[in-house]
């Protein structure tokens, strides 16, 4: 919630802080005034055969500690000189804004972490260290951070800063636990989430190459056909390996003297100009959007997309595809310098069959190879036209594959959406 709040809009037992609104048997406290920090440290004297694990920077990735190693003192980094104890809140010191913040949970064995993290160890009774771990990646926080770091040409704070960080502190251990608790639910939900998409999207990758390349043929199609090696490698015998091109059309867009400017580009408009952004390894995606005017995209030749296209990225970041489906909020939409529009002009290939075996390795592979340029990699028209593609006989059998390809894609957005809500109310629960 804003500081800037005024009087007015403060609800009933709520008051004005530093940090914000907050309950009014709340109170806003320093960092150093609620927990030790940086006050366990290996001294120089330290024997040379002592052995530890110890915990790098590089070993913590937003609250999870993906790696440690095992170290002895006399050849350890010349870092590794924080002690560590259950319980202890390791804080980002270096590049606080990556947010590589950890609440450490080992209670067995000897560790050690980086002087890039500053360790907070809660006192007297008066924090709970998963409160304090959990309020390290809340807005109330990340502000007071950004502001240390505002002008600064080397991205850190330092022991003294966290201990001036200010935060609100519920009069209780038990509501502190209580709050830290809810936010744990919410990591858990949101990291079973992200373990499902990742599982999804892997048996869909897999179905991909078995269904792209007709290893595995659906009931009904295929039977008692054997098998060829092609360009794209073995498909079944009543398949065909033929290059885009026979099928597809490849349209550049157009480059001439009436090539947007970006005095032309607008926030709002009659003809949405897509920009690198707006073509993913996910497809679509409209977070940003400039347009063009009804008189500037009458002025354009080429380059205007219909239902049914497909989009590729053929320069800088190669190898981008989305499908202007019936789907996009668009009518109107044309593509930059660094795409190409995909037509499927034949009756014998669905558009769906066309964009899922674009999306394939088997086309990723074949970019790979004709691209060019080191600096700024590029796509040729004539290198695309050559690409290899892999076709059924039937646009039944077509259809089949892409219904069942396009209803795992589905079930990953909805998968994917509900990670998102979650991850918002998680963000709303943390204001």
């Amino acid at each position: 919630m804003s500081a800037e709040c005024s009087a007015e809009t403060i609800s009933p037992g709520y008051k004005q802080t530093e940090v914000g609104v907050i309950p009014e048997d709340w109170d806003v406290k320093k960092l150093g005034e609620v927990v030790d920090i940086d006050a366990d440290n290996l001294s120089a004297g330290t024997s040379v055969d002592y052995a530890f694990n110890y915990i790098s920077l590089e070993d913590v990735d937003e609250g999870l500690l993906r790696s440690y190693s095992s170290q002895i003192f006399g050849s350890a980094p010349s870092r590794a000189r924080r002690r560590l104890r259950y319980g202890d809140v390791l804080v980002s010191t270096v590049r606080p804004n990556l947010k590589s913040h950890l609440l450490f949970g080992q209670r067995q064995g000897e560790w050690i972490c980086s002087t890039g993290f500053s360790v907070v160890r809660c006192k007297n009774s008066s924090a709970v260290p998963s409160y304090i771990f959990s309020h390290l990646f809340a807005t109330t926080i990340t502000k007071q951070i950004e502001s240390l770091l505002t002008g600064s040409n080397y991205p850190a704070i330092n022991g003294k800063d966290v201990k001036a960080l200010l935060i609100p502190l519920p009069p209780t251990l038990a509501e502190q636990e209580a709050i830290a608790e809810a936010l744990s639910d919410a990591d858990t939900l949101i990291g079973s989430l992200e373990q499902l998409v990742a599982k999804k999207r892997q048996i869909k990758q897999g179905a991909m190459q078995e269904l792209l390349t007709g290893k595995r043929r659906l009931p009904g199609f295929g039977e008692g056909k054997g098998y060829k090696q092609t360009e794209v490698g073995v498909i079944p015998e009543d398949w065909s390996a033929v290059d885009y091109i026979s099928f597809g059309q490849v349209i550049d867009g157009d480059r001439g003297v009436h090539y947007p400017s970006a005095f032309d580009l607008q926030d709002t408009g009659y003809c949405l100009f897509l920009n690198a952004g707006n073509v993913t390894k996910e497809g679509f995606r409209f977070s940003e959007c400039q347009f063009i005017s009804t008189e500037k995209d009458k002025k354009l030749n080429k380059g205007k997309l219909s239902r049914g296209d497909v989009i590729l990225t053929t320069r800088g970041t190669l190898g981008n595809f989305a499908y202007y489906t019936k789907r996009v909020p668009f009518e109107h939409i044309r593509i930059n310098s660094g795409m190409v529009i995909l037509r499927n002009t034949a009756e014998t290939v669905t558009n769906t069959y066309q964009y899922l075996v674009l999306r394939s390795q088997i086309v990723e592979s074949q970019i790979e190879r004709l691209s060019f340029g080191s600096a700024q990699p590029q796509l040729t028209v004539k290198g695309i036209s050559t690409l290899k593609i892999p076709l059924p006989p039937t646009k039944s059998e077509q259809e089949a594959i892409a219904t069942i390809l396009s209803d795992m894609d589905s079930e990953i957005s909805a998968l994917e959406e509900k990670l998102a809500k979650t991850r918002q109310i998680k963000q709303g629960m943390m204001q």
